[in-house]
């Protein structure tokens, strides 16, 4: 069995992975894109619909990546190697291995660079440089703090640093340690910035915004908005939940794990929103100010309020140790297959992968300042980072491996290693195989430019029927079935 050939080390506990797989997932994705794109497309009906997502097309392709990861004790391109071999399939399916290290690698070298923003707005808060009167003189602040390749070039190099000294030290002594307080230290502080919150007169007005729904609030674009980010927000496709899982115990619950990692990170997103927007409320500000709500609305919010300035700190603390959460997870699959494959030791991978990461990451920073007319095709160097990851790989990598886990492997193989009760595995396998593939296809066909149909607001009924209709399938086809998956 592909599961024999087991990894020298594991997660010290089943907490140990939620607490990493959770700190992969919550990054600058949830507490800086969530709630601005939640105030851009209305707010409590975006809520419900990126809800439906992250557990209808989220949740089962994070449990098929952990299962790959767990069932084939390697990184990517190993585990995935290894799992269908054991099926008797071909090997060329580990391509799919090697596109989610790349892919993660890749996304890590412009993630750094917008990772340090958050580190440097923490030096500038603690230093009292972060000043204005308007969002224009904040918008100001941002320019030149991007303008300047030493200042953008050092905040992203630290990052850098700090990720390869934690993952240097290992899966257990590093990772499982630092996160382990990390994430505990990043709900504390969304805990004091939500009291903080309660008092500063605009808690009521957030509370309704982020849970009230209103069905007319919601767009097609907005649907197809949290779709996308309820896909991407848990790290898939990417190699670092694959990754992870194969440090997990055997005796672990897969379904229940991933439905733990969802729910932490789905509290975090919402905590955030409940930390954020009534400090924007109570300041009279536009919640869908865009990207700039974290670092121009929010500073000149944070200004104008008692104890501003400190809750500001706490603020940017949280959002670096989230940033730092993420970026350790995405260099761990390349780490991981430097150290299984070419004989390096776990420190040699870890710098190795850092220099040439920092190479790379480099050159995306100065995509803001001294390459900033450096193009192709109307992009920078790090618009296409972010363009070929997160519109090609990402959803190509999410779809393969639902195709994968629902279509190509024997049955045995997941059947035995989620370990799951008929009714929810047939469960599992009517997502997997009917609702995330359609799901991931209309995130591609969107992000292709060719997604024309627009979405009806009774979304509810047409996924309801999409689920009925693939776990009818499973029941009641089984020959069908056989001659779909050629077993």
């Amino acid at each position: 069995m592909a599961s024999s050939e087991q990894p020298r080390i594991q997660w010290l506990g089943r907490w140990g992975f939620v607490l990493a797989a959770t700190g992969s997932a919550v990054g600058l994705g949830n507490i800086w894109k969530f709630p601005y794109i939640t105030g851009e497309y209305g707010g409590g009906a975006f809520v419900l619909v990126y809800l439906a997502c992250i557990f209808v097309v989220g949740v089962p392709v994070m449990m098929s990546e952990i299962a790959f990861g767990r069932r084939g004790r390697g990184s990517p391109i190993d585990a995935i190697r290894r799992v269908v071999n054991e099926s008797g399939r071909s090997s060329v399916w580990s391509l799919l291995g090697w596109m989610a290290m790349l892919c993660g690698f890749l996304i890590l070298s412009f993630y750094v660079v917008v990772a340090g923003w958050s580190f440097s707005y923490l030096w500038k808060m603690l230093t009292g440089s972060l000043v204005g009167t308007s969002v224009d003189d904040m918008a100001a602040v941002f320019g030149a703090n991007n303008a300047n390749p030493l200042n953008l070039g050092f905040w992203s190099t630290l990052v850098t640093l700090i990720t390869m000294v934690i993952v240097g030290k290992g899966v257990q002594e590093g990772i499982e340690k630092n996160v382990g307080w990390m994430m505990p230290g990043l709900v504390i502080m969304l805990l004091l910035l939500i009291v903080f919150g309660m008092f500063s007169g605009g808690f009521g007005d957030a509370v309704r915004f982020l849970f009230s729904f209103n069905a007319d609030s919601l767009s097609s674009e907005g649907m197809l908005a949290a779709l996308g980010h309820a896909f991407f927000t848990l790290s898939l496709a990417s190699g670092a939940i694959l990754t992870y899982g194969s440090y997990l115990p055997k005796g672990a619950s897969i379904g229940r794990t991933s439905i733990s990692v969802a729910i932490a990170d789905t509290a975090v997103a919402l905590m955030a929103g409940l930390a954020i927007f009534p400090v924007i409320f109570a300041n009279g500000m536009n919640p869908g100010e865009g990207p700039g709500l974290i670092f121009m609305s929010l500073p000149l919010a944070f200004q104008a309020m008692p104890l501003g300035t400190l809750f500001g700190i706490l603020f940017f603390v949280m959002l670096s140790m989230a940033a730092l959460t993420s970026s350790i997870s995405m260099v761990e699959a390349t780490v991981s297959w430097l150290c299984d494959n070419k004989g390096f030791s776990r420190r040699s991978a870890a710098w190795s992968t850092g220099i040439v990461l920092w190479l790379i990451s480099t050159a995306a920073m100065l995509s803001f300042n001294v390459g900033a007319d450096w193009t192709l095709a109307g992009k920078t160097f790090f618009d296409w980072l972010d363009y070929i990851t997160s519109r090609w790989m990402m959803p190509l990598g999410g779809l393969g491996t639902v195709v994968l886990a629902g279509f190509v492997l024997k049955t045995e193989t997941f059947r035995d290693e989620l370990g799951l009760a008929p009714l929810p595995y047939t469960l599992w396998l009517a997502m997997v195989r009917y609702v995330s593939p359609l799901g991931i296809l209309v995130i591609f066909a969107d992000a292709l430019g060719v997604y024309t149909v627009t979405l009806s607001v009774h979304w509810p009924w047409l996924l309801g029927i999409l689920v009925l209709m693939g776990i009818t399938g499973e029941l009641v086809s089984p020959r069908l079935r056989k001659a779909l998956t050629t077993r």
